[in-house]
C-alpha cells in the first residue's frame, strides 16, 4: 500500500465512483478497495446526487457521459452545496470540454483511457485537497435582504424591526439554504441534514416547511422571491 493512503491514518476514506460503464466501475472499485478506500459505485446522475448527500464521500470520481443527466449538470448540482473534490473521467478530450468541466467546478480531469497508477495518484491528490480545505468555510455572519435579515451567528431572523418566530426545524432549513445562497440544495440533502438519513424520501416534509417559511418571510408567499423551488431537484435561496 502506498504511504499516505487511508490505512496509514487508521481511518477509511470514502470515494464515490459515478460511471455507467459497469466493467470500468468495477475495475475502479477493486483497485480503490485494494488501496484501502471505502467505495460506492453508482451508474447514473440522480443516484450520484443522492449518494453524495447520503455517503458524504471524501472524493467523487465522475464520468461525464451518464444516461439520465449530463455529467456537467451533476457536477453543478454537487457544487451547489458541497465542496467535495470531484475528479472527472471522460472520453471527451478537447480543450473546450475540459475547460467546461473545470469551470463547472471539477478539481481535476482525467481523459479515458488512463493508467490505473495515474488514476490512484489523482484520487490521493483530491483527498488531500479536500482534507486541507475542510472546516474552513468563508461564510457571512448575517444575510440581509430587502424584506428581512438572517443573523446566522445569533440564530434569528428579523423582519420589519421585529424578530420572526421560527421553529427549530424551520431555522435549520433556512440556515442550510442561506449558507448556500444562490445555489441549489438537493431535497435529499436537506432531508438528511435536518431530519437524518432515514427521512431522505419524505419530500412532503420539505413542501410543508418551505410553505411555512414563505408565509413568515416572503412578501408574496404565492410568488416567492427568496425561497425558490427547483422542480424535481431541490430548493434555492436568492438574496434578491
Amino acid at each position: 500500500m502506498t504511504a499516505g493512503e487511508p490505512a496509514a491514518s487508521g481511518r477509511t476514506t470514502k470515494v464515490l465512483v459515478v460511471d455507467d460503464d459497469l466493467p470500468l466501475g468495477r475495475a475502479l472499485a477493486i483497485n480503490l478497495r485494494a488501496h484501502g478506500y471505502e467505495v460506492t459505485v453508482v451508474h447514473d446522475g440522480r443516484s450520484a446526487l443522492d449518494a453524495v448527500a447520503r455517503e458524504k464521500p471524501a472524493t467523487v470520481v465522475l464520468d461525464l457521459g451518464l444516461p439520465d443527466i449530463d455529467g456537467i449538470s451533476v457536477l453543478e448540482g454537487i457544487r451547489g452545496w458541497s465542496g467535495t473534490p470531484v475528479l472527472v473521467l471522460s472520453a471527451r478530450s478537447t480543450s473546450a470540454e475540459k475547460v467546461e468541466a473545470l469551470d463547472a467546478g471539477a478539481d481535476d480531469y482525467l481523459t479515458k483511457p488512463f493508467a490505473m497508477d495515474e488514476f490512484l495518484a489523482r484520487v490521493r491528490a483530491a483527498v488531500r485537497r479536500g482534507a486541507a480545505t475542510a472546516g474552513r468555510p468563508d461564510e457571512p455572519e448575517s444575510v440581509v435582504t430587502a424584506d428581512f435579515t438572517v443573523d446566522l451567528a445569533a440564530h434569528r431572523v428579523v423582519r420589519d424591526g421585529a424578530p420572526v418566530r421560527l421553529t427549530p426545524t424551520e431555522w435549520s432549513l433556512l440556515e442550510l439554504l442561506v449558507r448556500h445562497a444562490g445555489r441549489m440544495v438537493p431535497g435529499k440533502v436537506m432531508l438528511t441534514e435536518v431530519w437524518g438519513p432515514a427521512y431522505d424520501g419524505e419530500t412532503h416534509y420539505l413542501r410543508v416547511y418551505l410553505a411555512q417559511l414563505r408565509r413568515k418571510l416572503e412578501p408574496d408567499p404565492a410568488h416567492p422571491r427568496y425561497l425558490l423551488t427547483e422542480p424535481g431537484m431541490g430548493y434555492r435561496f436568492e438574496q434578491g
